[in-house]
C-alpha cells in the first residue's frame, strides 16, 4: 500500500510541476503563426501588422450556441478596450456559409472585425481548430499566452488584457 501511495504522489507531483511549468513558461503556449485574413469587408490583416498589441482570436460559427451566447461579452471587451489597443478578430468556421455569416454580423451589428476562414487554412494555423469557440490571446510580442476552448472567463481574461496593455499606456 504504501508503494502505490508513493507512486500516486510522484506522478501528481510530476503532472503539477508540468503543468506549473507550461502555465509560467514565459514562452507561453508558442508563437503565433504568421497569418493573413481577409475580413468580412475584403480588407487584409496580417498578425504581424498588429504586434505591439494584444489581440484576441476566436473561432466561432453561426450555429454554435457557445459563440452566439459569448459575442456580447466580446462585444463589451471591443467596446472597453479596443481604444487602449486591443484587437479582437472572430474567425468563422471553414463549414459556415459566408451569406449566413455576412447576415448573422451585419444582424449584430458586431463591431470587431470578422475573417472569414473559407479554406481552413486559419484553423489549421492554429493546431486544427474542431470545436468552437476556440479562443486565442496573443501577447503583444507574438506570443500564444491563452488557449481556451469553450466559455471564457471574462473577468480573468479582461484583466490579463489589460495588463498587457499598461506598458502601451504608460508609453503614450
Amino acid at each position: 500500500m504504501k508503494i502505490k501511495d508513493t507512486f500516486i504522489t510522484v506522478i501528481a507531483v510530476a503532472i503539477l510541476g508540468l503543468l506549473g511549468y507550461v502555465w509560467f513558461s514565459p514562452a507561453g503556449i508558442g508563437t503565433a503563426p504568421e497569418l493573413k485574413f481577409i475580413t468580412l469587408d475584403n480588407k487584409p490583416l496580417t498578425l504581424q501588422s498588429l504586434k505591439g498589441k494584444p489581440v484576441l482570436i476566436t473561432f466561432w460559427a453561426t450555429s454554435c450556441t457557445g459563440c452566439i451566447k459569448e459575442i456580447p461579452h466580446l462585444v463589451e471587451l471591443h467596446n472597453k478596450l479596443a481604444k487602449k489597443g486591443l484587437t479582437i478578430i472572430g474567425v468563422s468556421m471553414a463549414y459556415d456559409p459566408p451569406n449566413h455569416v455576412t447576415e448573422f454580423v451585419n444582424r449584430r451589428k458586431l463591431p470587431y472585425r470578422i475573417a472569414m476562414d473559407i479554406d481552413g487554412s486559419a484553423s489549421r494555423a492554429f493546431g486544427g481548430i474542431k470545436l468552437t469557440p476556440t479562443t486565442f490571446l496573443i501577447s503583444p510580442d507574438g506570443r500564444i499566452v491563452l488557449k481556451k476552448i469553450g466559455d471564457l472567463d471574462m473577468a480573468s481574461l479582461t484583466t490579463r488584457i489589460e495588463t498587457m496593455l499598461k506598458p502601451q499606456q504608460a508609453a503614450l
